[in-house]
């Protein structure tokens, strides 16, 4: 099962004892989630109207910030420079807590697409493989990692709705029951996508893994019910991280939530050996990713 540390540290430049350091990065690279009740991102009373839906273009279901380009949001040019300076303020104050809890992440972090989500977590009639209220870990088809760690930063700035998550069992034991039935990829097919432009670099062994990790346990109906699983509600003004390519987790309610993707090298990490990657080797037997 998923392991959740409750934290009392205040705010995004906390002070952080050696005991307290030591615990979260045990939760956190041992696939559990680390939540902080007390760190709520603070909107200023200017920013107030963004939350309201009617700032999403209605195309993508998140407002995103990605290299320095916003994406998804409407309103005029002032009003959409203003909503871009509080999540491009929001990826900062991301920055700073994982340097706060994990310094030794900090050098390495590659600092990846930043979002606000003013649509409610569910509601959108969408596929089953892009149904977030199903238990999953991320994977991107077209935007293969060959290794890198997906580091989340989620901040609840709902006034007065918790976001309500379900966690499920640990990436291992879902990995044994699913790896079987994932097909090998076809010879020379992650050079024909890479080619194709359909991924941005060549798809790896562990990145075809995680794919089907991901579709199969969307797919499997059963499994979502059936499989152990706990729910989780992070109350307005809650911060919380994970590695969202470890744990496995589903949106069931909530709006309003800003989110701060960066990206790992796995050398970065304090124990390597506990990654998706080192995991999925251990099972397989072989080098999931080139040398």
């Amino acid at each position: 099962m998923t392991e959740l540390l409750t934290l009392d540290l205040a705010g995004f430049t906390p002070t952080v004892t050696a005991d307290v350091q030591d615990a979260a990065i045990r939760t956190i690279e041992g696939g559990g989630v680390v939540v902080l009740p007390r760190a709520g991102f603070a909107l200023r009373d200017a920013e107030l109207r963004f939350l309201s839906p009617t700032w999403s273009d209605g195309h993508a279901k998140n407002v995103s910030l990605d290299g320095g380009r916003l994406k998804g949001a409407r309103g005029s040019e002032q009003d959409l420079a203003e909503l871009a300076a509080m999540v491009e303020r929001f990826a900062a104050a991301a920055a700073g807590l994982v340097a706060a809890l994990f310094p030794r992440y900090a050098p390495h972090e590659k600092r990846a697409r930043t979002s606000f989500r003013p649509q409610p977590a569910v509601g959108r009639d969408v596929s089953w493989r892009k149904d977030d209220s199903r238990l999953y870990v991320d994977a991107f088809p077209s935007r293969p990692t060959g290794g890198a760690r997906i580091l989340r930063v989620f901040s609840n700035v709902n006034p007065s709705e918790a976001r309500v998550w379900r966690v499920g069992e640990s990436f291992e034991a879902m990995a044994r029951r699913f790896l079987p039935r994932i097909k090998a990829p076809l010879p020379g097919s992650a050079a024909l996508l890479a080619a194709l432009r359909v991924t941005k670099t060549p798809r790896s062994e562990y990145d075809h893994l995680m794919l089907g990790l991901h579709d199969g346990t969307k797919a499997d109906v059963a499994y979502q019910r059936d499989c152990a699983q706990q729910t989780v509600a992070f109350a307005p003004g809650t911060t919380w991280l994970c590695f969202s390519d470890q744990v496995l987790h589903a949106a069931m309610s909530g709006q309003y939530m800003l989110e701060q993707t960066i990206h790992l090298p796995p050398s970065a990490l304090y124990a390597p050996e506990r990654a998706p990657l080192a995991i999925l080797e251990r099972l397989t037997g072989h080098a999931l990713v080139p040398a």
